[in-house]
């Protein structure tokens, strides 16, 4: 291995271990808790080490979120593969969703309602945030109607979703209901 294979592979170690301290941090004590003296401190490096990997808390917001999507991504796949017809598709799907913002609130704050510096619904739109839309969309699509476009029915369904997840969390719906909201939003909206 060359010395410069090995400063890149220490250089991309040294990211994850930014990465994945921020997001510890935040899902224990909130974002407002993760600054760049916090994380320089908690990963041993000085903050110009920090800053030579990410400009600021924006960019570690940004990464945070790239990975969430990803596992988001993963996770919905799963669901919807082990499901068998569109009904228990879409069902495993939304209960995947909200089982992941539930699981990972820090990092499905990061995704949807920080600001990380990641542009959405364009052609800039990186790879891992248009990877999550498709993992909706490929169980959405089948179901999405006769005349209904794919796309704006996913987003439609995923904005329900997001609003689930966002007023559970914020306790303005009653948790007790959660499983019967699921089995409403997929029977109403999405079996036709």
């Amino acid at each position: 291995m060359s010395v410069q294979e090995r400063k890149e592979r220490e250089r991309a170690a040294r990211e994850r271990l930014i990465v994945a301290t921020a997001r510890e941090l935040a899902e224990q004590q909130g974002w407002d808790a993760v600054t760049t003296r916090r994380l320089a401190e908690r990963i041993e490096y000085s903050q110009p080490v920090l800053y030579s990997h990410f400009r600021g808390k924006r960019e570690i917001i940004g990464a945070v979120a790239l990975e969430g999507a990803a596992e988001m991504a993963a996770a919905m796949r799963t669901a919807a593969s082990a499901a068998d017809g569109p009904r228990a598709r879409v069902t495993a799907l939304a209960r995947a969703y909200l089982d992941f913002a539930e699981r990972n609130p820090a990092v499905y704050d990061a995704v949807f309602q920080l600001d990380g510096g990641l542009a959405f619904a364009n052609e800039d739109t990186p790879e891992p945030l248009k990877d999550a839309f498709a993992a909706l969309l490929e169980s959405l699509a089948e179901v999405a109607g006769d005349g209904v476009h794919p796309g704006l029915f996913t987003e439609v369904f995923w904005a329900a979703l997001h609003g689930l997840a966002t007023l559970t969390r914020a306790g303005r719906l009653p948790p007790g209901d959660a499983e019967r909201r699921v089995d409403l939003l997929v029977d109403r909206l999405a079996v036709t």
